[in-house]
């Protein structure tokens, strides 16, 4: 049992929860989800197989707690990071950092994919969490529409689209056996930005930070936008606009 740290029962038993989540997390990430067991967790936790049943009853249980507390302390700080920007593009690319990231260090399933591992009950906890990441992203688009920096279309469908791209590149990249990234689908545009967007980056040199830069360059441009020769958002034209204005 873990030398009890905490001031009082309650303080130890939300140390001990978080020192669980945080070493599956771990186990995640270097090792994947197959094969992994609540024994390798309590291990890896420093507590009793036991105490790891006393708050999960199974390795599903400790998936989703996992991934809600992620998910959560995720949309808060993305949030945060998305106020300090004015721009729907600059917006949008921070949405897609983000997520690339995201899915890169948790090495959870992406989106639809967590179906696939979690029972129909545990997976319906998650729509709360991510029908608030599709509302940021609606927003954003939303946004960039009525700003001029995307043509009008269904932000509703183009958020799925956005998200379904994530989760593609995600799994794609999780499976590679060499741990190389695999890009997004090969675009000439994509390809011309990428390569502006890191030769302006130098510091952009893993495989991680390349692939990163490759799908948000890709889903900014596949949404619409377009950008100026410093690489920077452009307003769109707007034929109407000029009809009436000649």
């Amino acid at each position: 049992m873990p030398r009890i740290t905490a001031a009082t029962n309650a303080a130890q038993r939300a140390e001990t929860q978080r020192r669980i989540l945080t070493a599956f997390g771990e186990l995640l990430f270097t090792h994947g989800l197959p094969g992994l067991t609540m024994t390798d967790v309590a291990r890896h936790a420093g507590v009793g197989r036991t105490a790891v049943y006393n708050y999960y009853a199974d390795m599903e249980q400790l998936l989703i707690a996992y991934a809600l507390d992620e998910t959560e302390r995720f949309i808060v700080d993305l949030r945060d990071s998305l106020a300090a920007l004015e721009n729907p593009v600059d917006r949008l690319a921070l949405y897609v950092r983000s997520q690339v990231e995201d899915l890169s260090r948790r090495h959870l399933p992406p989106g639809p994919a967590m179906a696939a591992v979690l029972s129909p009950g545990s997976f319906a906890k998650l729509a709360d969490h991510v029908g608030d990441l599709n509302v940021l992203l609606q927003d954003i688009l939303q946004d960039g529409v009525e700003q001029g920096y995307l043509p009008d279309t269904d932000v509703a469908q183009l958020a799925r689209l956005i998200h379904g791209t994530l989760s593609a590149s995600a799994a794609r990249r999780n499976r590679t056996p060499d741990g190389e990234t695999a890009p997004p689908p090969p675009a000439s545009d994509v390809e011309l930005h990428s390569a502006s967007e890191l030769h302006a980056a130098p510091e952009v040199h893993t495989a991680l930070e390349l692939h990163t830069a490759q799908t948000v360059r890709f889903i900014q441009l596949g949404a619409g936008a377009r950008f100026d020769e410093a690489g920077k958002p452009m307003r769109l034209e707007s034929p109407t606009h000029d009809a009436l204005a000649s």
